[in-house]
């Protein structure tokens, strides 16, 4: 049997501490803004047949072309299982295709088809209304700040 039922966590947003018991509150904090983001995220990709995640990948191939499925794995810092997952369904959606390497017959080329490059101003114009929705308010000193310490915090945590 367990004990009483704590009370609920106070209302983050106010500025109070997402739960009593010590620090955190930066890192909750940024989960919390991770977690909305990318559920906006979600939200506006849905409109274009997207889950947030597959954008990225596009992204990516739009940057670099033509890409071996292990290399996406490692650019993208993903588990090798969700990466085939999100390729298969692109492909699927018509907007990728996948083949074996000409130079390595093991290996499996991904690369947008002419849906997945028609799809790229849409991504970018999504992108755009998240980053409007995400900075609203905030002065353009502001902007330039919180993209200089989520920089600063990203190097923290990955070394770079």
């Amino acid at each position: 049997m367990s004990g009483p039922t704590p009370p609920p966590c106070p209302d983050a947003a106010a500025g109070l501490p997402l739960c009593s018991g010590g620090g955190g509150q930066v890192s909750h904090a940024i989960a919390r803004v991770a977690r909305a983001h990318r559920i906006a995220a979600g939200n506006l990709l849905r409109r274009l047949g997207l889950y947030a995640g597959q954008e990225l990948l596009m992204m990516r191939l739009w940057e670099t072309g033509p890409q071996r499925q292990s290399e996406l794995i490692k650019l993208m810092g993903l588990d090798p299982s969700t990466v085939t997952r999100m390729v298969q369904r692109l492909e699927q959606a018509g907007l990728v295709t996948r083949s074996p390497c000409p130079g390595d017959r093991r290996a499996v080329l991904v690369e947008t088809t002419a849906a997945g490059e028609a799809l790229r101003k849409d991504v970018e114009q999504v992108w755009q209304e998240l980053e409007e929705r995400t900075l609203a308010g905030l002065p353009e000193d502001d902007r330039k700040e919180l993209a200089r310490l989520l920089s600063h915090l990203e190097g923290n945590l990955t070394g770079c």
